[in-house]
């Protein structure tokens, strides 16, 4: 029996990869607009941040979200990462 493959994702803060489900995922839709997918589900390019606050605030300093989701991210989406974070920790 073969085992099963597990996607494997980078982190945009610390570029370090785990797998997917242990990632918080942030969208743009192809209308453009932002979320955060917890599901992992959502159509749209996403990008993938581990669920630690020292890595939202590099990836928020380094700007690698906007770079991987080619766009300006409000900060709106990035309160909801930290609610997001902090419940997870």
């Amino acid at each position: 029996m073969q085992k099963k493959r597990i996607p494997v994702r980078m982190c945009s803060g610390c570029g370090e990869h785990f797998p997917k489900k242990e990632l918080v995922r942030v969208v743009r839709s192809a209308q453009g607009e932002l979320s955060v997918d917890l599901t992992g589900k959502k159509s749209g390019r996403g990008a993938y941040i581990c669920p630690r606050v020292e890595c939202l605030k590099k990836a928020r300093k380094a700007k690698r979200l906007e770079r991987a989701l080619e766009c300006q991210i409000p900060d709106e989406v990035y309160h909801r990462l930290e609610e997001e974070i902090g419940r997870s920790e």
